[in-house]
């Protein structure tokens, strides 16, 4: 069983930063970040493997950078430059040995001035 717990989230002005961190628990391979606004469906974000392989959005390419500490069991999403639309409650995402899907609680990332 995995469980996985995302901190970091807040209000930041636009061209501002923020960090999320996705805690786990459990083995975990491949961890993907998703996002979802109000109204919209939920979308990948980035993704990133056990040996570090990433894959992005095109709408964050540039500004986002995943990276991931095996050690701390811990996937983090380096956020910059962040816009008004990337507004949303950011997910964390494993698949597990187990065949089920988990998902964290999201935290919730506003830019806004």
């Amino acid at each position: 069983q995995v469980q996985l717990v995302e901190s970091g989230g807040g209000l930041v002005q636009p061209g501002g930063s923020l960090r999320l961190s996705c805690a786990a628990s459990g083995t975990i391979f491949n961890i993907n970040w998703y996002r979802q606004a109000p109204g919209n469906q939920r979308d990948l974000v980035a993704s990133i493997t056990r040996g570090g392989r990433t894959r992005y959005a095109d709408s964050v390419k540039g500004r986002f950078t995943i990276s991931r500490d095996n050690a701390k069991n811990t996937v983090y999403l380096q956020m910059n430059t962040l816009k008004p639309e990337d507004t949303a409650v950011y997910y964390c995402n494993t698949f597990g040995l187990d065949g089920v899907d988990y998902w964290g609680a999201g935290t919730q990332v506003t830019v806004s001035s």
